[in-house]
């Protein structure tokens, strides 16, 4: 059986003439929590609610488990769960009342009711407030509660979109944990425009913007790319460019003025030796060489802001 969980082709979504989602196409697979990035307004909640089945597609094919959503919309349902940002939950109601709600529209037999509740709440650290009132619950209580219906039904794919917006450093951490461990047992798709949430949980990533995915990438690859390939180095007397640009494994440089340079080499080890001893013999005054990393907020500005740029300029 394969492990291709979801199975996007082609999505569209049109809304009058906005074009908000156009031709976005991936795939999640047993096991990965893929991060799903994106500026406000870039088509994140809009793909979350068409994989989900909230929102009908203007074109394109979902496959959910093998299942296409719009010929089995309620087969390919029932193996999903669906946490959007703002949580369906009942203030009135309690834990316990809630979730056997849910398990109920969930067409949980009559006689697995209270299993898949305890377990839910097992999971998703709400057994010690099953009597309590949701509305009584801190935000991070109430998203766990949220996300404890997502799950009731043990579904193939858990979607969660922007989980902990609004939720305090203690209850992020909380929740970052909650989403790591469902994804050893589903496959999570997590909507956010929070990008240390990305590298904190999730094992594969996608950056949309303006209706399109403009990245897609496991996290080791980023990670690799993330490794230092930069140099910042600073000189008492500084050679021209040119002669900088002619030392190798310099692939380009940036003047930061006053006789500072940031360097984007190939190899930073064998090039900052190179850098060291051609200064030492030309007697530049080598004062300062320091690496610096690329960001997953430097690529992320890099792609949304050029692809901005493109848009704008077309």
């Amino acid at each position: 059986m394969s492990d291709t969980l979801i199975k996007i082709e082609n999505l569209h979504r049109y809304y009058a003439d906005t074009h908000a989602v156009k031709g976005i196409s991936f795939e999640l697979h047993q096991g990965q929590v893929l991060g799903f990035l994106g500026p406000n307004g870039a088509g994140k909640s809009t793909s979350m609610q068409m994989i989900s089945g909230v929102l009908a597609p203007s074109a394109g094919r979902i496959l959910i488990n093998g299942i296409d959503l719009l010929d089995n919309p309620r087969e390919a349902k029932n193996q999903t769960g669906y946490l959007p940002e703002k949580p369906p939950v009942y203030p009135e109601l309690t834990v316990d009342e809630y979730l056997t709600y849910s398990a109920r529209l969930r067409n949980i037999h009559k006689s697995k009711l209270t299993n898949a509740v305890d377990d839910a709440k097992q999971r998703c650290g709400l057994t010690q407030v099953g009597r309590r009132l949701i509305g009584n619950l801190s935000k991070g209580y109430q998203q766990r509660v949220g996300i404890a219906q997502a799950i009731i039904h043990n579904p193939a794919v858990v979607i969660l979109d922007e989980p902990t917006v609004g939720l305090d450093p203690i209850q992020i951490r909380e929740i970052r944990q909650l989403i790591a461990d469902l994804g050893k047992q589903h496959g999570v798709i997590l909507s956010t425009h929070i990008l240390p949430e990305v590298q904190a949980v999730c094992s594969h990533v996608q950056i949309i913007n303006q209706g399109q995915l403009v990245f897609s990438d496991s996290m080791e690859s980023m990670n690799q790319q993330l490794q230092c390939n930069q140099l910042i180095v600073a000189f008492i007397r500084p050679p021209e460019e040119k002669f900088l640009l002619e030392l190798k494994g310099i692939n380009h440089l940036d003047d930061l003025q006053n006789g500072r340079f940031r360097l984007h080499v190939e190899n930073d080890h064998s090039t900052a030796e190179l850098i060291v001893s051609t200064s030492a013999e030309q007697n530049w005054g080598l004062i300062e060489l320091t690496p610096e990393k690329q960001t997953l907020e430097q690529i992320f500005v890099e792609l949304t802001s050029s692809d901005l740029s493109k848009e704008n300029a077309a």
